[in-house]
């Protein structure tokens, strides 16, 4: 009897990571994540899945991003009743990714009808705040190389991946398979999070290759992002940075307070951070110390560096204060949430800079701006770009093509087969050919939908 791998997500793009594995007549999933970007690719989290919710048994996610977690409201709101495992920490990010996620989907959809630009009416959120927290009642937590039990008779084990707090490889055993999955990898130089472990060895590798076509530059985040906001400071202007609330946002916290301890940024220059999700995020690096590489000194510099601007009436009075600052908020690829705002009331002046941290996956505002766009769509409305665009190439959270060559050669004994997923379909294609021309190994990118024995 043959062990089923079904890909329902991130083939052919970085997002709506879900993986559906079945063997006699048992399945769960891992990772449960939304479709961001291009609209075709955002229509998939309406449409059904090719399983029942009620029939899963359980749910394992590699960590909190929304790409691998974010369609878990859906999933609950529509019958699954079985456990959703993941490391303590991400169940933590979870707790706050997830209703803020509602939030701003609810948040978005009343916008789009107060101002009638949607095409539906009226226009309705994916899932609500509520949905997202009646979802968290089903999640339970494994520690790191703690082997737990999802399914009797199946045996799953986390794996340090780096990448962001929480994050895991994934191996999981089952009818006699041993199947890996890499979940997104971090650096081995992250400038926050400790390197991945070795991985064990597998008879078939699912392995990200988001940066499976390119490879990051030997300048670090301080020498990048210094001189920029160097420059916006010395003009008077504002720097909107859209951040990722988990990860990138305390990355550059962590590198705003550095480059100000070291004399390279004002003290005096003003940091807001504005992100509800961001700010509770950078609170649990001091709870999850050990798993970066922060001490607690370190993360209390990170924490107060910057303004939290929790409320709706702190983020609107950003606005009002004169002067260069620095505006982080949420979300990194500028797809909703705050920033957006921020970028109709900056992105009109050439003394203003956006600084991107990080991909920007296809079809987002973000790469929109990054790829030198004279307007930008936001709400409906053209938003003429004059303001500078800064696109960091050194603050990514992801393992580069050589890292990810790396990590996979690191595996004991060659798999059977090696599933490319979870990047642009240039990048996952980079990466398959050099896993066959390197490691002599069988690689593919599966099509979307695709089932495959293991």
């Amino acid at each position: 009897m043959n062990v089923h791998l079904r890909f329902l997500g991130a083939v052919g793009t970085v997002t709506g990571s879900k993986y559906l594995v079945e063997f006699d007549g048992h399945s769960l999933m891992v990772d449960c994540g939304l479709f961001q970007g291009y609209k075709q690719l955002r229509l998939r989290n309406r449409d059904p899945l090719p399983i029942l919710p009620n029939r899963l048994e359980a749910v394992i996610l590699t960590h909190a991003h929304l790409d691998h977690t974010g369609y878990l409201p859906v999933l609950t709101k529509e019958g699954f009743r079985g456990k959703v495992w993941s490391t303590p920490a991400t169940r933590d990010l979870a707790q706050i990714l997830l209703p803020d996620s509602g939030h701003l989907q609810e948040e978005d959809a009343a916008f789009a009808n107060r101002h009638g630009f949607s095409k539906h009416s009226p226009a309705l959120p994916l899932y609500t705040e509520q949905d997202a927290r009646d979802s968290l009642k089903y999640f339970r937590t494994a520690h790191m190389g703690e082997p737990f039990e999802p399914i009797r008779g199946w045996r799953a084990t986390f794996i340090h991946a780096g990448h962001i707090l929480g994050a895991s490889s994934l191996l999981l055993e089952v009818g006699g398979r041993r199947i890996l999955f890499s979940g997104d990898l971090g650096r081995d130089d992250d400038f926050l999070m400790n390197p991945p472990d070795r991985p064990p060895a597998a008879d078939a590798v699912v392995v990200e290759s988001t940066y499976g076509d390119r490879e990051h530059p030997e300048e670090d985040l301080l020498a990048e992002l210094g001189p920029a906001l160097q420059r916006v400071a010395a003009r008077g202007g504002t720097a909107v940075v859209p951040v990722f609330a988990v990860g990138r946002a305390q990355a550059l916290l962590h590198a705003i307070a550095l480059l100000k301890d070291n004399g390279i940024l004002p003290q005096g220059l003003p940091v807001y951070l504005d992100s509800p999700m961001a700010i509770q995020s950078t609170g649990l690096f001091s709870r999850h110390l050990g798993e970066h590489r922060l001490d607690a000194q370190a993360c209390h510099a990170m924490e107060s560096v910057a303004r939290m601007t929790a409320s709706v009436e702190d983020s609107k009075a950003i606005a009002r204060q004169h002067g260069p600052k620095v505006v982080l908020a949420a979300s990194g690829m500028a797809t909703g949430g705050r920033v957006l705002h921020h970028l109709v009331q900056y992105l009109g002046h050439h003394r203003n800079m956006v600084v991107l941290t990080g991909y920007q996956s296809p079809g987002t505002r973000g790469a929109t701006l990054s790829s030198g766009a004279p307007h930008v769509r936001i709400h409906g409305q053209d938003i003429p770009v004059r303001a500078e665009i800064v696109q960091l190439s050194s603050a990514s959270a992801h393992a580069d093509a050589s890292q990810l060559m790396d990590w996979l050669r690191a595996i004991p004994a060659a798999p059977r087969r090696v599933f490319v997923t979870h990047g642009d379909m240039a990048a996952s294609d980079a990466l398959r050919q050099q896993i066959e021309r390197q490691l002599r190994w069988q690689a593919l990118v599966p099509e979307h939908g695709s089932t495959w024995a293991v």
